[in-house]
């Protein structure tokens, strides 16, 4: 079993890739950002860690949820609390991440393990993961989709494009780049031959 950490900018495709993957591979998929959400729900002692830390500051719902929304805009405009969040959630994900993938190791059944993440090359999962894949699509497509996909301006774009990596950043980390600035279909394309790739390595593996 690999673990791969799977990357890319924002409106690159990350899923498509993962829906291709699966119509190939034995996956389980990990998305971090559905892991972070979970390790901050109540009970959890991320959730309690936060608590102390954000106690008084106006992002708690009546039931003691954190209401999302007034957090992402606390975050936004103050960038010690985003640090100190960062500090709390991300070694937790990435607890919670390595438990998993240690657990699918010892049951054998998957063929990967892929995480997700927007930031796998800042948080250094380039130490854990087994490969880096890069999902590249040019700015003009990744513009293309999310302001079509989800509504963003052309303002809103710019500011997210700018606080991300180069594409060299991401091909100086990334083992694999799967090009996704065309179709679906040229997507499975490349997944296949990823599948006949690792057949052969796998074949002069056991050979061996």
């Amino acid at each position: 079993m690999k673990f791969i950490g799977l990357t890319g900018g924002v409106g690159a495709g990350k899923t498509t890739v993962l829906k291709a993957m699966k119509q190939r591979y034995r996956v389980r998929i990990l998305i971090a950002d559905e892991i972070a959400h979970e390790q901050m729900e109540p009970g959890t002692p991320c959730y309690k860690k936060l608590h102390e830390a954000f106690g008084k500051d106006d992002i708690w719902r009546e039931d003691g949820s954190i209401h999302r929304p007034k957090l992402a805009q606390l975050l936004f405009s103050d960038a010690e609390k985003r640090s100190i969040l960062n500090g709390i959630v991300h070694p937790a994900v990435k607890t919670y991440i390595l438990g998993e993938v240690e657990k699918e190791r010892q049951k054998g059944y998957y063929e990967y393990v892929i995480l997700e993440a927007a930031l796998l090359i800042e948080d250094h999962y380039d130490t854990l993961c087994d490969e880096l894949w890069y999902v590249y699509a040019s700015e003009q497509t990744r513009k293309k989709r999310l302001m079509a996909d989800r509504g963003y301006s052309e303002e809103k774009v710019a500011q997210i494009f700018s606080a991300q990596l180069s594409e060299e950043t991401y091909r100086k980390y990334c083992c694999r780049v799967i090009d996704n600035d065309k179709d679906e279909a040229y997507v499975l394309e490349q997944i296949n031959q990823l599948y006949k790739s690792e057949e052969k390595l796998n074949g002069r593996t056991q050979r061996g």
